[in-house]
């Protein structure tokens, strides 16, 4: 799996970078068939964001890819790791897990402006996520992303999805995210349109946010992976991380040394 050394460059200058053409039809294939048991037995972090009546139906889950066979040999098999270790300039990738988000034709639900890293029980720069769709995307669906934003040195709190309030308030290194959409001009903000195979791979500190699906017609599902490398370090935060990882028993600032975290990419 080579990658273009100016894919490389633009994923450390903007924090986000396209690829496309990376996964081929058997993964999109089998990764639609984990989808539908998936989301026949969703898993216990199972969420749905469309209130009952509304339309459309935005859902996702998470930490089911030891359970769902199809997201096991993707994780394990697919060139994912690989890519990401190469992107994040590390000798290894560990996934830290996989994140299935759906939205239905017809939803109204955006998802608010955020970054992932606030969310998560680790910290350092090796950090990836690659989100691969399972159907075309056209532009005004596809996630939209801030240049540079993953560079400006801050740490924003994490929001909630059904209400985009903060998780807390008052916590030293964390602050209330801007107005995104009123500075918009003000931003170099990006979008592409995507084909089956292409992905998005964005640095765990990329501010981005994804709009409704009410203009299309057919769903919009998106396979996500989070993926760390050599730099990674265990953090503690305060409030519940997401995932929560209730097993995983380490201080904060560990190297992420756990068997919920396994490699699955290494340079030879």
């Amino acid at each position: 799996m080579e990658l273009d050394a100016a894919d490389i460059e633009s994923f450390e200058r903007d924090g986000v970078v396209c690829l496309r053409g990376r996964f081929d039809s058997h993964w999109l294939e089998s990764l639609a068939i984990g989808v539908e048991k998936n989301f026949q037995n969703p898993g216990p972090w199972h969420t749905v964001y469309t209130s009952e009546g509304n339309p459309g139906g935005f859902y996702d889950d998470y930490c089911n890819w030891s359970r769902i066979t199809e997201y096991k040999d993707f994780i394990v098999d697919s060139p994912a790791a690989e890519i990401a270790a190469k992107l994040m300039r590390s000798k290894a990738a560990r996934i830290y897990h996989e994140h299935v988000l759906v939205k239905e034709p017809g939803t109204k639900e955006a998802t608010p402006w955020h970054h992932d890293l606030p969310y998560y029980g680790v910290d350092g720069d090796q950090l990836c996520s690659i989100w691969l769709p399972l159907d075309p995307v056209p532009e005004s669906a596809c996630p939209t992303f801030v240049n540079g934003s993953h560079a400006n040195g801050k740490m924003y709190y994490p929001r909630l999805f059904l209400t985009s309030k903060d998780y807390g308030e008052g916590i030293d290194g964390f602050e209330t995210l801007p107005d995104i959409e009123a500075n918009r001009d003000e931003l170099d903000i990006v979008s592409w349109e995507l084909e089956p195979g292409d992905c998005i791979v964005f640095h765990m500190r990329t501010l981005h946010g994804a709009p409704p699906t009410s203009g299309l017609k057919s769903r919009r599902r998106a396979f996500s992976t989070r993926w760390i490398g050599d730099d990674a370090r265990f953090a503690e935060r305060a409030w519940t991380t997401s995932p929560p990882y209730p097993e995983v028993q380490l201080n904060h600032g560990d190297a992420m040394e756990h068997d919920s975290f396994p490699v699955m990419w290494q340079a030879g």
